[in-house]
């Protein structure tokens, strides 16, 4: 661009290099933990509507039930309860990023916490459930 002449460089742009969640470990969390919202709440969901049968047909409810004693279901409760307890600590994690003044500064170490407390707890949950997948099939 000139000016009487003279040359002016148009100012740079400067495009934002490792915020807190542009494609890193924040924004996975934040997908993750919007992913797992959306899953337990159509769980709930189904739920309600589920239970909601007893007081209209008893047979119904049983029979929908009966249903849910499936080698898939069971998967389905494994994959429900991973997804409860990945909401539950990473909300937590959340909350301290919201409220503590050092949140956002070890947000990424949260997230690793996050992840080694869903492993230990889903490790103390799987082989009970991984019993009844088995006898599911016999």
């Amino acid at each position: 661009m000139t000016i009487d002449g003279t040359s002016i460089d148009a100012p740079r742009t400067r495009v934002p290099q490792g915020t807190l969640y542009r494609g890193s470990i924040g924004m996975w969390s934040w997908v993750l933990h919007r992913i797992t919202g959306v899953a337990i709440y159509f769980f709930l969901l189904v739920h309600i509507l589920d239970t909601a049968l007893v007081r209209l047909s008893p047979e119904a409810y049983n029979a929908v039930i009966g249903t849910y004693k499936t080698p898939l279901m069971n998967l389905g409760e494994i994959a429900l309860v991973g997804a409860i307890v990945f909401h539950a600590f990473n909300g937590l994690r959340i909350i301290l990023i919201d409220f503590w003044s050092k949140g956002p500064k070890y947000q990424r170490a949260m997230f690793w916490v996050v992840l080694v407390l869903w492993a230990v707890a889903i490790a103390g949950f799987l082989p009970r459930q991984l019993m009844n997948l088995v006898a599911d099939f016999n």
